[in-house]
């Protein structure tokens, strides 16, 4: 597997590349990758366009209460888990932290309701930190590549880590999420149309 190869392909395929989920903070763009999980960017987009209107701080968002905050979030799905989450977060971040999100990966992955996935996003997105954060897309794709392969997200991260420059992570991530979305879909890859097929060990298994 020529890595560069595939980073380089990716990188001509994509040059516009970029987080989907909008936000104007830390804080925002931590309640969105929380409200993302099993949820497309585009909806958690039209929630927080709402939610945030309002609730946009640590402080205003405890201003709701659990249910309060579900009738808000409820089209996301799994929407009181994730409005325990975020109030959790909060909590923890004007407890902790002074009322800002901590800026350290460490840091993040303490705060309650908040995955090393999640962690990773905000770390490398919001504070520029170098970090893979393994969604569906990013473990369907590296798995199918061969890039780095693992039954768990963890041990993907841990394989693209190895084989990905450092300095590279956080721009991969998002790549191999486009990819995921517009060529290598979960039910019917498109290997017809995709210019990495003859670096693919899944098109080369199954062609």
């Amino acid at each position: 597997m020529d890595v560069q190869a595939v980073l380089t392909e990716l990188k001509k395929l994509y040059p516009d590349a970029k987080p989907a989920l909008r936000f104007s903070s830390p804080y925002e763009l931590l309640v969105a990758v929380i409200l993302s999980a099993q949820c497309t960017d585009e909806r958690v987009n039209k929630v927080t366009e709402k939610l945030f209107a309002k609730y946009n701080t640590p402080e205003r968002m405890l201003a709701l209460s659990q249910e309060e905050l579900e009738g808000y979030i409820f089209s996301c799905g799994f929407y009181h888990n994730k409005a325990a989450h975020i109030l959790s977060a909060s909590r923890d971040i004007l407890e902790k932290f002074g009322g800002k999100v901590p800026s350290s990966l460490e840091e993040l992955t303490t705060l309650a309701g908040v995955g090393r996935k999640t962690a990773n996003v905000v770390y490398a997105v919001a504070f520029g930190g170098d970090a893979i954060a393994v969604d569906t897309h990013v473990f369907r794709v590296s798995n199918r590549l061969g890039l780095a392969e693992g039954n768990t997200p963890e041990k993907v991260e841990k394989g693209l880590m190895r084989v990905i420059p450092k300095k590279e992570w956080s721009r991969a991530h998002h790549l191999l999420i486009y990819h995921g979305r517009r060529v290598c879909h979960s039910q019917k890859p498109n290997c017809q149309e995709c210019t990495l097929a003859d670096m693919c060990k899944y098109h080369s298994e199954h062609r």
